[in-house]
C-alpha cells in the first residue's frame, strides 16, 4: 500500500471552472455534482486556484442582511470566484506516493489536492475520499487472501 502512486486513485476526469465564472454558478455545479472543491483553471487548462463549498458558503450574505433579494442576487452574480478562490494552491505529482499525498493533506489540513503534472496541467485531483477507498480496497483483498 505504500507505494501505491496518486495517478492510481486520483480522480482523472474533474470538474473544473474558470475565473470569471460566478459564485452562484459555482455553488449550482457543486451542489449539482456532489462535490466540494472546484479547481480553477485558465484556458489551457493551467491551475490557477480553487474554490471550496466552505469558500462559497463564507462569501454569502448573512441572514441578518438588510438588503433585498434582488440586491443580494445582483451582488452575488456579480461575484466571481476568482475573487474569492485560493490561487496557486498546494498541488501533489501523479507520481507521488499516496502515502506523500496523505501526509501533505494532513500536515496542512486540507482534504483534497489538485493534481498538476510537469507541464503544469490538471491531471487530476486526489481526496481523502479516494485515499479512504484504497485503504478500504486493500485492507478487504488482504482480509480475503488471509481467509482462504
Amino acid at each position: 500500500m505504500k507505494k501505491e502512486l496518486v495517478r492510481n486513485w486520483m480522480t482523472q476526469d474533474v470538474i473544473t471552472v474558470k475565473p470569471e465564472t460566478s459564485l452562484p454558478e459555482a455553488h449550482q455545479i457543486m451542489m449539482d455534482e456532489e462535490i466540494r472543491r472546484l479547481p480553477v483553471v485558465d484556458d489551457e487548462n493551467n491551475l490557477v486556484g480553487i474554490v471550496t463549498l466552505g469558500d462559497v458558503r463564507g462569501a454569502q450574505p448573512s441572514p441578518a442582511t438588510s438588503l433585498s433579494i434582488w440586491e443580494l442576487n445582483y451582488l452575488l452574480s456579480s461575484l466571481s470566484v476568482e475573487k474569492i478562490m485560493t490561487p496557486q494552491p498546494m498541488t501533489i505529482d501523479p507520481d507521488a506516493t499516496i502515502g506523500n499525498a496523505a501526509r501533505t493533506m494532513l500536515e496542512h489540513r486540507v482534504s483534497g489536492l489538485p493534481v498538476v503534472g510537469k507541464d503544469g496541467k490538471l491531471a487530476g485531483i486526489i481526496t481523502e475520499s479516494d485515499i479512504f477507498s484504497m485503504v478500504v480496497i486493500h485492507e478487504w483483498s488482504e482480509g480475503e487472501a488471509e481467509a482462504a
